[in-house]
């Protein structure tokens, strides 16, 4: 009698049907995880600026220049200050204001405004001196630790910087070829000096250094009056900004240089008669 022919098949487990797929996958999570705590990390430890740098580019990848976050111009804290964003700025070096020794007796003679020019931070003179020495381009301590608060500020910044002296309409009375004229320059090129000292303003962000004398009264009314001598800092906005605004003066310009409908047709009637006669 013959043996019985036996035949055993063996099953293959799952792994050789789906292969090493799911390792590419893993992969991809652990980089997409990896990823994800990097950008928490750096938004729980960067300054407000830069974490809404990082906001801008995850909202517009694509970028434009005009938006936060999507400029190759800077990130973190040189972030240019537009038009739009100079509410932000006044509201952060109000904030350094306050720092100041002795604020009580200097709140009123700081100002600090947006402009048509940029944002204007005025140093205010009181009628026995604030910021300076009486008649003199030195500053005093109240002076100099507001200069260098703001200048530590504005610094950060790439906007460019002009610096302002006036002077009350009292003529000087010091040395007979010094006048009002000279001593606005001064004091407008001393804190100049000043904010481009160590961790201050950078060499080349202040275009500006401009001497009034009296010529631009505050208080036009009285022009003896203390409060008209002052430093006037002025960041100034970006030069887009000031590219549509003399874009904008332009169109102005030719449209009034445009003759009125009612004169075109004066003319016009004008010249019809000259034809007929």
């Amino acid at each position: 009698m013959s043996r019985p022919i036996i035949i055993i098949k063996k099953k293959s487990g799952h792994g050789g049907h789906h292969g090493g797929a799911w390792k590419v996958a893993y992969a991809d999570f652990v980089t997409a995880m990896m990823a994800l705590f990097i950008v928490l990390w750096l938004l729980s430890s960067s300054s407000k600026q830069t974490q809404e740098a990082i906001s801008g580019y995850f909202k517009d990848p694509s970028g434009t220049a005009n938006k936060l976050g999507t400029s190759l111009a800077g990130t973190g804290e040189s972030i240019p200050i537009t038009k739009q964003d100079m509410a932000m700025l006044k509201e952060k070096l109000q904030k350094t204001i306050q720092k100041i020794n002795d604020l009580d007796k200097l709140k009123k003679n700081i100002e600090v405004t947006v402009t048509a020019e940029g944002l204007r931070i005025e140093l205010i003179e009181s009628e026995k001196g604030t910021f300076f020495e009486s008649g003199s381009a030195v500053l005093n301590q109240s002076g100099q630790e507001l200069l260098s608060l703001l200048a530590a500020e504005l610094g950060k910044v790439p906007n460019h910087i002009s610096v302002e002296g006036h002077t009350d309409a009292k003529p000087f009375t010091g040395k007979s070829s010094y006048s009002n004229w000279e001593l606005s320059s001064d004091r407008a090129n001393a804190a100049r000096r000043l904010m481009q000292q160590t961790d201050g303003l950078r060499l080349d962000q202040v275009t500006q250094v401009r001497g009034f004398a009296d010529q631009r009264l505050r208080n036009l009314k009285e022009p003896f009056d203390s409060s008209n001598r002052r430093i006037s800092i002025i960041v100034q906005y970006l030069s887009s900004n000031a590219d549509e605004a003399d874009s904008a003066d332009k169109n102005k310009e030719s449209e009034s240089a445009k003759p009125s409908p009612e004169r075109a047709k004066v003319e016009t009637d004008a010249s019809a008669k000259k034809q007929e006669q």
